[in-house]
């Protein structure tokens, strides 16, 4: 499990990242989406959710894979419909976060609730 707490949080996760999806025998483009979606969802969990955590899991089905799955405490999301949308943000980002991590990945799960904070758990098979 990893902190997400600061900036330097983010780069450690982008490497943890990248380290599971090299063992995993992603293809280099693989392995930018799942760094990339990783570090979106982190990035939303820091700056919306005031810090969380992020595991990663060796998927062991047939083809292998990967699961991230990040956590926070903060307010959680009113209309996770809009937030999924390009463009919508509610801070000074460009509005991708959610929705790119969606694209990026095979799988996506977000479970949240009002003042309760936010999970996403998104999967990324190998080989696909």
């Amino acid at each position: 499990m990893h902190d997400v707490r600061t900036e330097e949080d983010l780069l450690t996760i982008r490497h943890a990242v990248r380290a599971a999806t090299l063992r995993e025998g992603f293809s280099i483009v693989d392995q930018t989406r799942v760094v990339t979606a990783a570090s979106e969802l982190a990035r939303n969990a820091y700056i919306h959710g005031g810090g969380g955590t992020l595991t990663v899991e060796s998927l062991t089905r047939p083809g292998g894979g990967i699961r991230l799955t990040i956590r926070d405490e903060g307010p959680g999301i009113a209309d996770v419909e809009a937030a999924l949308t390009d463009g919508f943000t509610t801070g000074a980002g460009l509005g991708h976060g959610l929705g790119g991590a969606r694209r990026l990945m095979d799988e996506f799960e977000i479970r949240t609730a009002v003042g309760r904070g936010t999970t996403v758990t998104v999967t990324r098979r190998a080989g696909r």
